[in-house]
């Protein structure tokens, strides 16, 4: 069974759901500007928290709505590159990169368009949902699906190089890892709890390692997915996991050199010496990515669905969305609130994108909104 988040806060009848936290009065110090806004079609689409997130290439932003409507626009402006549809329920990209806009679908295609044109160039059919973008390399295409496979597809024409395959429990969460090409290896997390090191030549698996035992006596306790990318830094791997842990990975061997208990089902975001993590519950932590000692905690976004978060290094600051279509922006060295804004009243999945002092979110019903970021002593004078 695969299940959505919310569904397994529900299942309990003796818990009460969490409540979210209210958003209180704060003291800007950002300024934040709508710079444009716009609409991927997806009308009437029924929101379903796919991972249909922006990808950002070479001055354009790409986007896709579940109805097939895929879109470039200029990132300046917000004016429309090119515009072309797919006959198809689309549910995980975008991924841009070698000249390819890539979109899987709901029912195990992979489409593959011509980023200056969006003329089709390919598609395939992988056999499994696709729920997370691809990850693009001049030598492969590397695309979870539902079922446990990690495909290897060729850039040209899409057919197969190779898959691999991990077993999927009983019960997961509704998602799965987008794919990380470094150097010669493919790395994804997997619902089991694993993370797979496999060779981009032949698909050989070079290690694997668990991040979590499965634990517990329910199947709900035992749910330890990773459904979040894997980063790299130099020949460091981070990850974390549903109900698990967040830990350092060494990339030669899988070795682990440090981890804590976490529970995230949200992509990690690094810097030059700090780990960013969004918890399950809600709270935004920072962690030395050398140690994994915590630094800080902001807890005043407790149960608000938020995404992962994104880093903006001119401003110093960090940028989530939630639920209820709200933009944080926090400090990063403290991780105090610095600026709010509002998209719309939708909610907001996937993670924002940072592209110099601009942020672009894209909520569930394809609204994409533009925000200039500047430090509000600066925008004064």
């Amino acid at each position: 069974m695969v299940v959505l988040l919310i569904a397994i806060a529900a299942c309990s009848k003796d818990k009460e759901i969490d409540q979210p936290a209210k958003l209180t009065p704060l003291t800007a110090t950002l300024r934040v500007e709508r710079v444009w806004s716009a609409t991927v079609d997806n009308k009437k689409a029924i929101p379903l928290r796919l991972g249909l997130g922006l990808a950002v290439d070479d001055g354009h932003v790409y986007a896709a709505g579940h109805k097939g409507d895929v879109v470039a626009f200029d990132v300046a402006s917000g004016r429309v590159a090119w515009r072309t549809r797919i006959k198809a329920p689309l549910s995980g990209g975008t991924a841009v990169g070698d000249g390819l806009v890539l979109i899987g679908s709901s029912d195990g295609q992979l489409f593959a368009l011509d980023a200056g044109s969006g003329k089709s160039r390919w598609s395939v059919r992988v056999n499994g949902e696709v729920l997370a973008p691809a990850a693009i390399s001049e030598r492969l295409i590397a695309l979870r699906t539902v079922d446990g496979r990690l495909h290897a597809l060729a850039p040209a024409d899409g057919h197969e190089l190779w898959v691999q395959q991990q077993p999927v429990p009983r019960l997961s969460l509704r998602g799965t890892a987008r794919p990380v090409i470094t150097g010669d290896l493919v790395l994804c997390g997997f619902d089991n709890g694993k993370v797979l090191a496999v060779s981009a030549g032949d698909g050989s698996v070079q290690w694997e390692a668990t991040i979590t035992p499965p634990h517990g006596r329910t199947e709900l306790e035992r749910l330890d997915d990773i459904d979040t990318a894997i980063r790299v830094s130099g020949q460091d791997v981070y990850t974390v996991g549903f109900q698990g842990k967040v830990a350092m990975l060494a990339v030669d061997t899988g070795q682990v050199w440090w981890s804590h208990d976490a529970s995230s089902y949200r992509s990690l975001t690094l810097d030059d010496d700090t780990l960013y993590m969004a918890t399950a519950e809600g709270e935004i932590a920072a962690l030395k990515i050398r140690t994994g000692a915590e630094l800080w905690r902001q807890k005043a976004l407790l149960h608000r669905g938020l995404t992962a978060p994104a880093a903006l290094d001119a401003d110093n600051a960090l940028v989530v969305a939630d639920f209820q279509g709200f933009v944080h922006f926090l400090d990063k060295a403290t991780g105090a609130l610095a600026a709010r804004t509002r998209s719309g009243k939708v909610r907001i999945s996937t993670t924002p994108v940072v592209v110099g002092n601009l942020v672009l979110v894209v909520n569930d019903r394809g609204q994409i909104s533009a925000f200039r970021v500047t430090p509000l002593t600066t925008a004064r004078k």
